[in-house]
């Protein structure tokens, strides 16, 4: 076994970085931050093979979809790291295929090691591969954080907001699901446009959906922005028409995990219905999420595979029974939210105002 090349080591990229870490590259193990367990308890597994990476991610140990896409480049890292001498290449892609299977929705995932491939084939040697393939993994770790930073900037902008110029009033904003340090490279999607908002004193308060059935928001969304004395109020997914219904909230803000070429969204299970309330409502609709998450291959949401999980998840929480045993579930973990109910998609590359087509095809090719 040829382990003489270390691999850059990688806490979280420091520039713009929070205090909250979902994953810790360490040159020769992964170690990543179990959110199955939050905010009971916060405990961090150690990870040295890309199985053992798949396999977190397939349990939920890591969750949203830019954190996915990073994990998994950095389980190849792993597995050029121990790959033999003899056929390398074989072995390394054998991981590749491996990783690729833990989670269908999620385009982030199969953009990494689509990417990671390709360095891979560039190789010549196993000890270039083991270096190269960190240095890639490395890479779009620090290229994730730069694009949240971006996505921020571009957000304030697009809702028409002076920052830092003391002349707009702070807003109040809703949220959907976990977006935030734990889901990515280190700041956030749209959580990083919501801690940029508070940054620049432009938040007044932000309303979490407690996001059933994983509990998301209640147990990841709420404990991150605590952390980070960020005013938050958790809310039971079925209260958000209520809460719009007051006129309080300016901007529902969300995340993604795939982008078709005309503007549809895929993101957690939940946030169609927040589209069509903000649009009774007459609340703008903002979905963040970097350029790596669109998926122009894909015409509509028609065409996105959709994950449904176990029952059980539905059934119980933490083994205590919910609901009667043996009854059927309905258990899909996202929803398309038609382009039509967006108000503007933001990524680093800038705007899309009310996508379609054309406007996809402008800003991606």
């Amino acid at each position: 076994m040829n382990n003489s090349k270390e691999s850059p080591s990688l806490r979280v990229p420091s520039a713009g970085a929070t205090g909250t870490v979902a994953l810790s590259w360490r040159g020769s193990s992964l170690e990543l931050l179990d959110q199955r367990l939050l905010p009971a308890q916060e405990r961090w597994i150690t990870l040295e093979s890309a199985s053992g990476v798949a396999q977190c991610i397939q349990d939920m140990v890591v969750r949203g979809a830019p954190a996915i896409g990073i994990s998994a480049a950095y389980g190849v890292a792993l597995a050029a790291r121990h790959a033999e001498g003899g056929d390398w290449q074989a072995e390394i892609k054998l991981a590749i295929r491996e990783l690729s299977a833990s989670r269908p929705t999620a385009v982030n995932l199969f953009w990494a090691l689509q990417r990671m491939e390709r360095v891979c084939d560039g190789c010549s040697s196993l000890s270039e591969a083991q270096k190269q393939l960190a240095d890639e993994a490395v890479a779009i770790h620090e290229e994730d954080l730069a694009a949240n930073l971006a996505m921020a900037e571009h957000a304030i902008e697009a809702m028409g907001l002076s920052a830092g110029a003391g002349t707009s009033v702070p807003i109040s904003v809703l949220t959907h699901c976990n977006t935030g340090a734990l889901a990515t490279g280190g700041y956030g999607t749209a959580l990083g446009v919501i801690r940029r908002l508070h940054e620049n004193k432009l938040l007044k308060r932000v309303y979490a959906d407690e996001t059933r059935p994983w509990l998301q928001g209640s147990r990841l969304t709420a404990w991150e922005l605590m952390r980070d004395g960020i005013p938050v109020t958790l809310n039971a997914d079925g209260a958000a028409a209520a809460i719009l219904a007051t006129g309080e909230v300016r901007w529902i803000i969300v995340g993604a995990d795939r982008i078709t070429a005309n503007g549809d969204v895929a993101n957690k299970i939940g946030t169609y219905s927040l589209a069509v309330l903000a649009r009774f409502h007459k609340v703008g609709f903002m979905v963040v999420a970097p350029s790596s998450t669109v998926d122009m291959a894909l015409e509509s949401g028609a065409e996105i595979p959709i994950e449904e999980r176990d029952g059980s998840e539905v059934r119980e929480i933490r083994g205590i029974s919910l609901a009667p045993e043996g009854v059927p579930v309905f258990n899909p973990v996202f929803d398309v939210t038609p382009a039509n109910l967006i108000d503007v998609i933001i990524t680093e590359k800038g705007a899309v105002r009310n996508p379609d087509v054309q406007g996809m095809r402008d800003l991606f090719g």
